[in-house]
């Protein structure tokens, strides 16, 4: 049983033809620059954008396929969605919020608000239960945001940049509330992102869509060490190192030192872009160098005028340099 999205739709200069299959308890992440379809491919897949061509199919029942003329309406397909600026009704209460989809599905009232205050318990949320939407921070809402699509018990989660409009404090905090919901949800999940953290955070594979087509796919990895376009290069062609901080010194899980500035201890996470880092055959003279670790270079990849690098070690990074260095 499984999300099955052939999407073909034809929005002014936007031409859209990406097949998705999504698996029960996989969460996939959807990358690509601004108009290259990704909200579009979410708004199909949740009925609210009609198809004109392909088909979509949730746990093996069509929900949309233009050569039929089967079309379900949004509000009775099993999915949900969340959008990034929230979208919660302001004259509502965060609990009349939650229960709403509930009661759209003809939930009782005393049924939906419990469930309802459930959720928000979850999210530590529940002395906000009788308190209007405008009273939450940015991360407060974003929280009830989800705990409300997840009320109804959807088949397909969608996520649309859920963390985009967030400072980056509070982003981390609701991605690790996002994470653990995410972890106990058994349906498809579909998340729309800019930010390659968010895709190592929460997905279990990634898409990148360009110009309405999918121009690479795989687990994060294979697809940051091996990129097919300048736009994977520069945005999901980062390094990504975990590990704990202590006192500014990120030790990663593999045991290699990283000197962070202005990091608080504990678990961490940094990003390192390949053409921050710099290759040499001899090791660094001097003091200006913070970090420097040893390696063998693995695989080179050229993208243009530009090279990729990837150069194995303690700490396994993708450098960039220039084709000139490479010679």
């Amino acid at each position: 049983m499984t999300l099955d999205a052939d999407i073909r739709v034809r929005l002014g200069a936007l031409d859209l033809d990406v097949h998705l299959v999504v698996e029960p308890g996989e969460t996939v992440a959807v990358l690509g620059p601004n108009g290259a379809g990704k909200s579009t491919l979410l708004r199909a897949i949740a009925g609210l954008t009609r198809l004109d061509g392909g088909s979509v199919s949730i746990d093996g029942a069509t929900v949309d396929d233009p050569r039929s003329g089967t079309f379900v309406p949004t509000e009775h397909r099993p999915v949900a969605v969340v959008f990034q600026d929230h979208l919660l009704f302001p004259t509502m209460s965060v609990l009349e919020n939650v229960a709403f989809g509930l009661r759209a599905r003809g939930v009782d009232r005393s049924t939906a608000r419990h469930t309802a205050l459930t959720m928000l318990e979850q999210v530590h949320l529940e002395r906000y239960a009788d308190e209007p939407p405008a009273t939450l921070s940015g991360g407060q809402a974003q929280r009830i945001a989800l705990v409300r699509a997840l009320a109804v018990g959807p088949r397909v989660l969608l996520l649309d940049e859920p963390l985009a409009a967030l400072d980056a404090g509070t982003r981390a905090d609701v991605r690790r509330t996002l994470r653990t919901n995410l972890s106990t949800f058994d349906g498809m999940r579909l998340l729309v992102t800019h930010d390659p953290v968010d895709a190592h955070a929460l997905a279990d594979r990634v898409v990148v869509v360009e110009d309405g087509r999918i121009v690479q796919a795989g687990i994060l990895a294979d697809v940051t060490a091996h990129p097919r376009s300048r736009y994977v290069a520069d945005l999901v062609g980062v390094n990504l190192v975990t590990g704990t901080v202590d006192s500014g010194v990120m030790r990663t899980d593999d045991g290699a030192d990283l000197v962070i500035a202005d990091a608080a201890d504990g678990p961490s996470l940094a990003v390192l872009r390949p053409h921050s880092i710099a290759v040499s055959t001899a090791a660094p003279v001097g003091t200006s160098t913070r970090n420097s670790w040893s390696g063998t270079v693995a695989d080179i990849d050229r993208l243009g005028s530009r090279a990729r690098v990837r150069v194995d070690g303690v700490l396994p990074l993708s450098a960039e340099i220039t084709i000139t260095a490479l010679e």
